[in-house]
């Protein structure tokens, strides 16, 4: 075993130190200030990954984790239960900072992230593994091993009380079950959605053990989900939301108050989803063009009213039949900008006209803000969408000059 000094945390939720050779280790569920005995699992010429042996002196930043799963299983949902919140949001606040210095190229001062409004109990959608008989959730660097799950502290309590029903009906769920999900929608609905192969399945015991109050869905292998026991809903139960609503809501206002008056003037939202920050903008007075790939999105956005247009389409492929913006808000997968999408917008650049872009990944962020030079960064707030976790939402609001 080796002893090392933990300096930060990485990306990933990894401590980071550094070897005697000056090559940088990464060792899961380590904390700022521990002295770590480390065994070496991986090497490369550059860096090297370990597991824990055991801290010999534990940083002051450690708090024990709440939850048993974390430690008993080493549940891999969480990588920071093992940290103090005030830890979790400096670590999450110099990941951003990081990203856009070192891949971004642009100078940011200390930036505090806006917190959750609870750090426990805020998800709504759990994903469950399935491994033969047992249901649950991968162990951490493991993502082939499955344990059995009791109670998940960070998903919500209507999900959670779900689960404990249906934990013990293995049963009565399709016997080619690859995944469950479970999810309550913007009306406190409740669903359990079973992906599947391609055989067939009736729900109908189940739904009598769950109840009336719960829709059922069946996703099999390449095909699409559709309700087929239960409450029946119009609901796109696959279309993408955020699982922290208070604070998706928050960065949504933060977001579309960063673009200022825009009362009579086109704004285009990208990637716009189920159409929340569309019907705000034109509450403000705006002139939306919502764009979407997800067909069940648009469909459920067009629903709810609004003079909006929305355009179901790939965004790199519907920017040059928008009419166009003065502003724009964008809200772009893990992956970020399509590079068509970054080169578009850095053309646009309309002076003091806005960007505002919400991103899940402050890699992709900081790559394509160096696609977009043409635009200043003016705001730079990180939000912790995902306590306990490593992942960290932020928002970049940009100005064209």
């Amino acid at each position: 075993m080796i002893s090392v000094a933990i300096e930060s945390i990485a990306a990933g939720g990894d401590g980071v130190g550094h070897l005697q050779d000056g090559r940088a280790v990464f060792v899961p569920r380590t904390a700022p200030g521990d002295v770590a005995e480390i065994a070496i699992t991986e090497e490369k010429p550059r860096y090297a990954r370990a597991r824990l042996a055991g801290p010999s002196s534990p940083s002051p930043l450690r708090v024990d984790p709440e939850c048993p799963h974390y430690t008993e299983d080493r549940c891999g949902g969480c990588q920071l239960q093992h940290l103090s919140l005030e830890a979790q949001h400096e670590a999450k606040s110099r990941i951003v900072r990081d990203a856009i210095r070192r891949i971004g190229g642009r100078q940011v001062e200390e930036i505090p992230v806006v917190p959750s409004p609870t750090p426990w109990r805020y998800r709504t959608k759990l994903t469950v593994a399935v491994r033969g008989e047992v249901m649950g959730l991968h162990r951490q660097g493991d993502p082939d091993a499955v344990f059995a799950l009791v109670d998940c502290r960070i998903t919500n309590q209507p999900l959670m009380d779900l689960w404990q029903i249906l934990r013990t009906q293995r049963e009565k769920l399709p016997a080619d079950l690859r995944s469950l999900v479970l999810r309550q929608d913007r009306d406190g609905g409740r669903h359990v959605i079973a992906i599947t192969g391609t055989e067939r399945w009736n729900a109908a015991r189940l739904a009598a053990v769950l109840g009336s109050g719960v829709s059922i869905w069946w996703q099999p292998e390449g095909g699409a989900a559709r309700v087929i026991a239960g409450v029946r809903t119009g609901f796109p139960v696959t279309a993408f939301e955020q699982v922290n609503p208070a604070v998706a809501a928050r960065i949504r206002a933060d977001a579309i108050r960063a673009l200022g008056e825009v009362g009579g003037r086109i704004v285009w939202d990208l990637y716009g989803g189920v159409g929340d920050a569309a019907r705000d903008l034109a509450a403000r007075g705006a002139r939306v063009w919502s764009v979407d790939a997800d067909r069940s999105a648009i469909e459920w956005a067009q629903n709810a009213g609004g003079p909006i247009t929305y355009v179901a389409a790939r965004v790199e492929d519907a920017l040059s039949k928008l009419p166009s913006p003065y502003a724009i808000i964008v809200n772009p997968p893990r992956t970020g900008l399509h590079q068509r999408v970054t080169s578009h917008i850095a053309r646009w650049g309309e002076p003091h006209g806005r960007l505002a872009y919400i991103s899940c990944d402050p890699a992709t962020l900081a790559r394509d803000l160096k696609r977009m030079t043409s635009l200043r960064v003016t705001v730079l707030a990180p939000y912790d969408l995902f306590p306990q976790t490593a992942h960290v939402e932020t928002l970049a609001v940009l100005e064209g000059v």
